[in-house]
């Protein structure tokens, strides 16, 4: 039967019943993120665990529940084929799990299995919505609604009580507790979507729950909580007051390069989408890279300057096209501009010389810059590999330090093809609360491959150029990084939904997203 004892390795055939908790894909389990690495097979529903399977490794077979409709069946067959298997389950499998059936069709298949606890969704949604559930209480009590025929014994509950399926019947099962001896006044929260960015909460009591959830229009998933440890959420709230928490900001970016903004935002409790406005394709001339490529071997450059991280996996495709790795750059010095350039050569074993301290910028590494010195310096010639759409600054301030620079074209940059309609649709209509701009281009080509931004979309800035870039085309520029850096522009935002946020409590508000207030937005929100 089970299981635990056994290593993976040692079984010809196994099932992993995998708790994936109650929505938030970071509380997932290590030992869950550890098979699911170890996985032949996955079986899981992607509406509800879509993001956790980037924990699968390439090949994995990836079985939707919600298209195939027999989980068991499936996970039999493949684990009496040899595979490894992880079924993922909501929550906890043991916890008022739906999945106990296939864990006893394994066990009557003789099907070697596991069961690994995820973190159940009685205590994490309460923490989630600052409710601490079974802080300071005497008793803590879960029940599933479906199950109670008399709610009388459950009145007498002197702690906090989680309900479990109890949306539909809220207003019947209050007044089941009130008449079982609970006072009107007890306090009820009903957590909607809990420990995802979609979760909201409606806090009532016992007596006022029917009205107040009717006009809050509450869809399942739901849970229900009871008891005084309800009062507490006005202090212990920390997920649903982050500062963009709900905020649907849009990252004209593509994925590899978006991902560490995207995490960022993710913290402040945003939705990041990526939405790519350039596709980055190779030099029509080759020709000027192959010279480049020999120059940099024969000696000819004292130093090659990376501008993009698109610049270095150009440079980078070239060595592996002449079969060559980062040991062609022994004498060389080497400047990057941006973190995230620099990373990007350091995974390609090279460490960069000069980095700007200051503004990652062509400014800011003109500003550290050694002027060209005959006595130290044996060769004056600098290597550029960059966009064809790059500006002439930085040729211009190595020119008059005294450098001569060989401007080469490393890749192109194109419009991307245009975003799926219901993404122009929001774009166009206030669906998003922000967009993100971190270069005059991401301007240019977001508006011309999706639209012009709603008027009440929070338009966000890397710095005066962009500013000037958007506002020539109309749009109202609200925030501004300090300086030219992507983590201090999601900082900026981040700070600018705070100040709003504190501006609408401080106004006696229910705080509001920017595609709230648009008009017939409180409506559909609904």
């Amino acid at each position: 039967m089970s299981s635990a004892n056994h290593s993976l390795e040692a079984q010809s055939g196994f099932v992993a019943f995998v708790g994936a908790g109650p929505g938030d894909e970071n509380l997932l389990t290590l030992r869950g993120a550890d098979l699911l690495r170890r996985a032949d097979v996955v079986i899981a529903d992607r509406t509800l665990h879509g993001a956790m399977l980037r924990h699968c490794r390439d090949g994995a077979k990836i079985v939707d529940v919600g298209e195939d409709g027999s989980p068991a069946v499936d996970a039999i067959e493949e684990a009496k084929a040899g595979r490894t298997v992880v079924r993922l389950c909501p929550g906890d499998p043991s916890f008022f799990s739906s999945v106990a059936d296939e864990i006893s069709a394994c066990a009557d298949a003789e099907v070697e299995f596991e069961i690994v606890p995820g973190v159940p969704p009685a205590t994490a949604v309460p923490t989630y919505a600052g409710i601490p559930p079974a802080s300071g209480v005497a008793e803590f009590r879960v029940v599933d609604a479906t199950k109670v025929e008399d709610w009388t014994p459950h009145a007498s509950c002197e702690g906090t009580l989680v309900i479990y399926h109890g949306l539909a019947e809220a207003p019947a099962i209050a007044k089941a507790l009130i008449s079982g001896g609970k006072p009107d006044s007890t306090p009820v929260a009903v957590v909607r979507e809990g420990t995802v960015t979609a979760q909201h909460t409606v806090v009532s009591t016992l007596g006022r729950l029917g009205p107040d959830l009717k006009r809050a229009d509450v869809s399942e998933p739901a849970m229900i909580v009871v008891g005084d440890a309800v009062g507490m959420r006005d202090r212990m709230s920390w997920f649903e007051t982050k500062p963009l928490f709900g905020w649907r900001v849009l990252v004209p970016r593509t994925k590899e390069q978006a991902k560490e903004l995207t995490e960022q935002l993710r913290a402040y409790g945003a939705v990041p989408e990526e939405v790519p406005t350039i596709s980055v394709e190779p030099p029509r001339t080759p020709q000027q890279m192959d010279r480049a490529i020999k120059g940099l071997i024969n000696g000819r450059y004292e130093w090659v300057v990376f501008t993009s991280v698109n610049a270095v996996k150009a440079l980078r495709e070239k060595f592996e096209e002449y079969g060559l790795d980062a040991r062609a750059f022994a004498g060389l010095k080497i400047a990057a501009v941006g973190d995230a350039t620099a990373r990007s050569l350091m995974d390609f074993g090279i460490r960069p010389d000069l980095v700007p301290t200051g503004e990652q910028s062509s400014e800011g590494l003109l500003a550290e810059w050694p002027p060209y010195d005959s006595l130290l310096d044996p060769i004056n010639r600098v290597l550029l590999p960059r966009a064809d759409i790059a500006t002439d600054t930085l040729i211009a301030g190595l020119t008059e330090l005294g450098w001569e620079c060989d401007d080469v074209t490393a890749y192109r940059t194109v419009r991307a093809a245009p975003p799926p309609a219901p993404i122009r649709e929001a774009i166009k209509s206030g669906g998003f609360d922000a967009v993100l701009f971190t270069s005059s281009s991401t301007v240019r080509n977001l508006i011309g491959i999706a639209g012009k931004p709603h008027n009440v979309t929070v338009i966000a800035v890397i710095g005066p150029q962009t500013a000037k870039t958007a506002q020539e085309f109309g749009l109202r520029v609200d925030v501004m990084a300090e300086k030219p850096s992507v983590s201090l522009l999601a900082a900026a935002l981040a700070e600018y939904g705070a100040k709003m946020r504190q501006a609408q409590l401080a106004a006696g508000e229910t705080p509001r997203r920017p595609s709230q207030m648009r008009r017939g937005a409180r409506r559909r929100a609904k």
